[in-house]
């Protein structure tokens, strides 16, 4: 199935243009993460979670959290699910001390508001799971990287291997810079999302490698930039199809899919976005310049070949 027969876009000219928007993207996102405004959800720092629909009618935030100040709970954080009738109210495990897990908590909230609530989900986190599943979740993702830069080593070079890394850790920061500026908790569903994330980008990416070690093969004597603007453009039609059609399965699943997997699927959304556009205008003029750094690299593999 193609939809561009022939197309003769010049992505390596482009790339200055994507330095400039990435290169802004990542500040962004690394500020972003400086100034802690990433929120670690329960599952990371430990403590109880109430997720809470009210029945007797809208609630103001600020009065649910002067609620739960008054109650004793002072570092508690709130957020909205649905303005006014549901939120997310997260206690760390100091303020759950009195009367155990979770006890205090609900207590506070039964006293605050007789008219009356539904508790529709809670969560029991202890502070040494927290931890440990904070060290898991990055082992987890450097050790993906880690393996990738290994394997596409071996099936190809190590400037395709270090363009596909570069790539991989270019998704992973912006994504985890925009659930920071949007405010979304990281979850153990969010890290599932970025690993998913490091997997499609991979994908994408050495799809886009494969046909430009074609094209080295069958364009010999042509620029590099040349042969691998012929490697982004035979593949463009592959590259659009399967992201237009991921992107509609995910867009379903963020409008339609519920609350509970809301952060997963806009996660993904973006994710898949971003990956597509770095599988073009990053991932491959990293080979570019690694091939300026070093352009014997190229002619000694034409005469191995």
């Amino acid at each position: 199935m193609q939809i561009f027969q022939t197309t003769r876009i010049d992505f390596v000219r482009l790339r200055h243009i994507a330095l400039v928007i990435s290169a802004a993207a990542i500040l962004a996102s690394i500020t972003l993460l400086s100034l802690g405004r990433l929120k670690m959800g329960v599952d990371f720092t430990g403590g109880h979670l109430v997720q809470v629909r009210f029945e007797g009618g809208t609630v103001a935030i600020g009065r649910l959290r002067q609620i739960l100040f008054d109650g004793g709970i002072s570092n508690a954080e709130v957020q909205s699910f649905t303005e006014g009738l549901e939120y997310v109210v997260r206690a760390p495990l100091a303020e759950e001390a009195e009367g155990g897990s979770g006890t205090k908590l609900e207590r506070v909230l039964a006293a605050g508001f007789p008219e009356g609530f539904e508790i529709v989900r809670t969560e029991d986190v202890g502070p040494k799971i927290g931890a440990e599943l904070s060290r898991n979740a990055l082992r987890a993702i450097l050790w993906a990287l880690g393996l990738i830069l290994v394997y596409i080593s071996w099936r190809f070079e190590l400037r395709f291997a270090v363009g596909a890394v570069i790539a991989l850790a270019h998704d992973v920061l912006i994504t985890a810079g925009v659930l920071a500026f949007t405010g979304r908790e990281v979850s153990l569903s969010v890290v599932a999302a970025l690993l998913t994330i490091v997997g499609y980008s991979l994908n994408d990416t050495i799809v886009i490698f494969d046909r430009i070690r074609e094209e080295l093969r069958l364009q010999r004597r042509e620029p590099l930039p040349a042969v691998i603007n012929a490697g982004i453009n035979k593949s463009l039609s592959r590259t659009v199809i399967t992201s237009v059609t991921t992107l509609v399965v995910l867009l379903m699943l963020y409008v339609f899919g519920g609350k509970v997997i809301n952060d997963f699927a806009f996660t993904l959304l973006f994710g898949v976005l971003i990956g597509t556009y770095s599988s073009m205008f990053v991932a491959s003029p990293v080979v570019l310049e690694w091939e300026r750094i070093k352009p014997r690299s190229r002619r000694t593999k034409r005469t191995e070949s």
